[in-house]
């Protein structure tokens, strides 16, 4: 039996050095991620992803609640469904406000389209959200207050879609995902009243 020849001085170096670069390359899939056609991450949003509140007044939300386009992309391959969440952190005065609650997406599903989530949906269910919908309420936070992170996040799961009920808050989302989220991709749109 003959053994491995190398040839010249750098042969077996170069023959790691090939190895590991094989095994990098089969490490370094893209992640899950989520992007946006109307902004990039952390840009600061147009008025029309904003609320649309005539209630609201000193001023009134000046937004046409347009839910943002989004795709995202690389889910673990054991995707069963997404969730959506959009959360203002420096909402309810620093406790946070959820703008946004949608699950059941089925794993098909890479994308809405911009106000796909304005309205209540029909091939994903909506959840609860601070205003009572079962929607996208764009940002409508105090006047005077300083820009706001409005943070969405897509989780991958591994719950079947349509096995969650409708209506669920984001605390109660968040429940019913312990145990059953694969990866989350977040993007980061900012907004303040003018």
């Amino acid at each position: 039996m003959t053994g491995l020849r190398f040839p010249g001085k750098f042969g077996a170096f170069g023959l790691a050095a090939a190895v590991f670069a094989n095994a990098s390359l089969a490490f370094a899939a893209d992640p899950f991620s989520v992007t946006s056609s109307a902004f990039r991450d952390g840009d600061v949003w147009p008025a029309k992803y904003a609320g649309a509140d005539p209630a609201r007044s000193n001023p009134p939300c000046p937004g046409q609640n347009v839910s943002p386009p989004l795709a995202w992309a690389n889910p673990p391959a054991s995707t069963k469904s997404y969730a959506i969440l959009m959360f203002d952190p420096d909402g309810g005065n620093g406790l946070g406000a959820s703008h946004w609650i949608a699950y059941n997406i089925p794993p098909t599903k890479t994308s809405l389209a911009e106000g796909e989530g304005s309205v209540s949906p029909k091939d994903f269910t909506g959840g609860k959200n601070n205003a009572g919908n079962d929607h996208y309420f764009g940002p409508c936070g105090p006047s005077g207050h300083s820009l706001h992170h409005y943070v969405i996040t897509v989780i991958a799961t591994d719950i079947e879609a349509g096995k969650l009920k409708p209506g669920l808050t984001r605390d109660e989302l968040l429940a019913e995902l312990k145990g059953h989220a694969l990866a989350p991709a977040s993007i980061v749109g900012r907004y303040t009243r003018p």
